[in-house]
């Protein structure tokens, strides 16, 4: 399917693209933008026939596509749409397909392994000794050298070492390092078919790269033995078979009778005495089409092979730390940030039930405010708001959950729990208000008009973790607790806050206030009570 690439303040996300898409700042879109300067519907992406086609729907900011304003426009491979201060990048089907491999590997083409299986059931110990011919895998000194083919042997090892490192590049994806392993290993060895199978996260052997060589039907399946691989894998030795579908060792394995395999070398990926997977060459042009010179070469290839697969393994690992450390810390405090990372606190996937208080912040009259100066006046002002605000939510330790246009939303209580979360919140909606007068001055100097807030408090049970699809997932919180705080925030006129009740009672008699009537809130059968935050009580 085709793709986007969204690219905002959010963060980078990648969406697959139905045949209706819509994207913009209300949740209800297919596709949420969490910019401020976006519409709350702003465009969308539609299939019409076979291609994509872009509609502005009367944006205030507009839609561009390549820096270009557009109404209407049919998307092509590459396009960049902007809305807002976000960038969006299209992708056709196919240009990208990609699938989650242990966790670390990026979602790259899997054509050719798709002809791959792996046949024959386990029919008893049919190894009963390791059934590897091991060439010797030292090189001799100088002073052992007795003759020319000792030292033959050493070049060849050296030689494929030597083409194995060119062919090494730094960054690339675990499919692509492993076709260039395959590459090299053909370049050396004469063989008809060759497979790379790595352990996925339930540990099952799964292949990551297929090749044929020249004469050799591509589109024909690779039917690779079960018994052969398991054997690999459990002895942590090579296979080299002469005749495959005579050899007594693998008689039951139907697999190589069917394919008429005459010939048959299979290596592990050794790392650190751990098998990373298998790489497998076979021929069906004679019998004794591998000796044991080649399989030297091809130990020496899987040697090589498995160093640079570790290493991109662990690269990966570290990249995608990296952007979970800078989530993190885009979401919690430094220090809270810090301990989620190093294990310290555990930040549950799938979802959990908390007692958290979210506090709710919207300006007031930000909408008149859009519409009557420049986009980037206006992103300018809201960055320098946000920053304070998110400034004095980590301060109490608080979680930045989202922005949702000019509404902000924070949690106290999740991931990380304190013993007086409700407190913190208070004490944060408090120090909020006050930084406006800072904020309002520079406003003021510049012709702006000043920012109000209404912020809305409510504690409560939700289910909190990671929510979202295996693309894009965010901590957050969900249940009845979070929506009475966000309509107590769309009751609150600026600069005030309001209360719940549940806030209230795990308050104590730390601030001052004072009871408004009781509200009916949409979703709710009874009136609830609402309370006006007046300030801290004269003894805090």
């Amino acid at each position: 399917m085709a793709r986007i690439t969204i690219m905002g303040p959010s963060g980078r996300q990648e969406r697959q693209l139905f045949r209706h898409n819509s994207l913009g700042r209300h949740p209800r879109n297919t596709n949420q933008v969490l910019d401020r300067v976006v519409s709350k519907e702003h465009c969308h992406i539609e299939l019409v026939g076979d291609e994509y086609v872009l509609k502005d729907l009367g944006s205030l900011n507009g839609t561009f596509v390549n820096g270009e304003r557009v109404k209407e426009h049919p998307l092509q491979p590459g396009d960049e749409i902007t809305i807002g201060s976000t960038r969006i990048v299209f992708e056709p089907e196919n240009k990208r397909r990609e699938v989650t491999f242990d966790r670390l590997m990026s979602e790259e083409p899997r054509e050719a392994t798709q002809r791959f299986k792996i046949g024959d059931s386990e029919t008893g110990h049919l190894i009963r000794a390791k059934v590897s011919v091991l060439a010797e895998k030292t090189f001799f000194a100088e002073g052992l050298i007795e003759d020319d083919a000792s030292l033959r042997r050493d070049y060849e090892k050296l030689r494929a070492s030597h083409e194995v490192t060119r062919a090494i590049e730094l960054g690339t994806s675990i499919t692509a390092l492993c076709n260039k392993i395959l590459e090299v290993a053909f370049r050396l060895v004469p063989a008809d078919r060759g497979v790379v199978l790595l352990h996925n996260d339930q540990g099952h052997l799964e292949p990551v790269s297929v090749r044929t060589g020249e004469g050799v039907e591509p589109d024909q399946d690779v039917v690779v033995s079960k018994t052969v691989l398991d054997t690999v894998v459990r002895e942590k030795e090579a296979v080299l078979s002469h005749d495959a579908s005579a050899d007594a060792r693998f008689q039951s394995a139907q697999s190589v009778i069917m394919q008429g395999i005459r010939s048959t070398m299979c290596v592990p990926l050794l790392h650190d005495d751990a098998v990373l997977g298998v790489m497998m060459l076979d021929s069906k042009l004679a019998t004794h089409a591998f000796d044991e010179r080649d399989l030297a070469l091809f130990e020496t290839v899987a040697s090589q092979a498995a160093v640079a697969i570790q290493n991109t393994l662990f690269a990966k690992r570290l990249e995608q730390e990296a952007v979970m450390r800078e989530r993190f810390r885009r979401l919690l405090s430094p220090a809270i940030a810090e301990q989620v990372m190093s294990g310290q606190v555990e930040v549950k996937k799938g979802g959990e039930l908390r007692e958290t208080t979210v506090l709710f912040a919207d300006i007031r009259g930000f909408t008149a405010m859009s519409e009557s100066y420049e986009p980037q006046i206006v992103v300018d002002a809201l960055n320098e708001y946000f920053e304070r605000m998110v400034e004095i939510v980590f301060r109490y330790e608080g979680t930045l959950d989202k922005f949702i246009g000019d509404e902000m939303m924070v949690l106290f209580g999740s991931p990380v729990a304190h013993r007086d979360d409700p407190i913190r919140a208070v004490r944060a909606a408090l120090e909020m208000q006050a930084a406006l007068t800072t904020i309002n001055e520079r406003h003021e100097a510049r012709g702006l008009p000043p920012f109000e807030i209404g912020i809305g408090i409510n504690t409560g049970e939700v289910v909190a973790g990671y929510i979202g699809s295996s693309q894009a997932l965010e901590y957050t919180v969900i249940g009845d607790p979070v929506n009475t705080g966000s309509r107590l925030c769309s009751l609150a006129k600026p600069g005030q806050t309001l209360i719940s009740e549940g806030t209230r009672e795990k308050l104590g008699k730390a601030f001052e206030l004072r009871e408004l009537p009781p509200e009916q809130l949409r979703g709710k059968a009874q009136p609830i009570r609402v309370f006006e935050l007046v300030g801290r009580a004269e003894r805090d």
